[in-house]
């Protein structure tokens, strides 16, 4: 085969350090826009990006071309300088994130989820979101005492 293909969905989660509300109403659609320009760079493009306060959660198309880890950590990198740049100096991504796989047929739903997280976080925390997404999935390596720290 000549040509490569992927078509490798992800839905990708983390918050702030110590879940600091960092990124206000105010801040939130150009931070959202600015993040989409970061995957839209790495030929991962996003289709949906929601940042709470605390946390985002990002679809994305996964580029065949670079690897999930490299993926993150560019963002991260990237959308906190943006955060500094913009006045808010203390700004901090916890270390880890999540990221889970997600089939072309369940991209409508995902999407939907995630669109409504502000309904979503009236109800249950970021923490047990993620744990919920870690039972899910059947992640046996999470250790909730690293994961939060």
């Amino acid at each position: 085969m000549g040509q490569s293909l992927a078509q490798l969905y992800v839905h990708l989660i983390f918050g702030t350090k110590e879940r600091y509300p960092f990124v206000s109403t105010e801040i939130k659609p150009a931070f959202e826009a600015y993040i989409t320009g970061i995957f839209k760079n790495l030929n991962s493009p996003t289709i949906i990006v929601y940042a709470n306060p605390d946390h985002v959660h990002i679809l994305f198309r996964l580029s065949k071309n670079h690897a999930l880890a490299k993926i993150v950590e560019e963002v991260k990198k990237s959308s906190s300088k943006w955060m500094k740049e913009k006045g808010v100096r203390k700004f901090v991504w916890q270390i880890g994130y999540a990221a889970f796989s997600v089939s072309s047929s369940k991209l409508d739903s995902v999407k939907r989820y995630i669109q409504n997280q502000q309904e979503h976080h009236r109800r249950i925390s970021f923490q047990e979101e993620i744990e919920t997404f870690m039972g899910h999935y059947r992640i046996s390596e999470y250790d909730g005492s690293y994961f939060w720290a």
